[in-house]
């Protein structure tokens, strides 16, 4: 399995996680990215959900893109020891 470097959290990419459990019927997705909102404000744009639905949409705002960037770092590993992986394109 591959390991999500420091430098593509940096750049504020898309990070795409799942958690498949077939014998505990779980199958989640959980996405997040920094961007700027119509306004300019800098938010950490979260979705969550179960695979195959729209899920839900969460805006948390920033001061600046470094202290949202240190946010999806933080939530990144939290889901990780959560038992989330990577998505990749197949």
């Amino acid at each position: 399995m591959r390991n999500l470097s420091a430098s593509v959290l940096d750049q504020s990419a898309p990070v795409h996680l799942q958690r498949i459990e077939p014998g505990r019927n779980m199958a989640r997705f959980y996405s997040m990215e920094v961007e700027r909102d119509l306004f300019g404000r800098v938010v950490l744009v979260r979705r969550w959900g179960r695979l195959g639905t729209a899920g839900r949409t969460r805006l948390d705002e920033y001061k600046g893109e470094g202290e949202a960037l240190a946010a999806l770092k933080a939530l990144h590993g939290a889901k990780m020891r959560r038992g989330y992986r990577h998505q990749y394109s197949r």
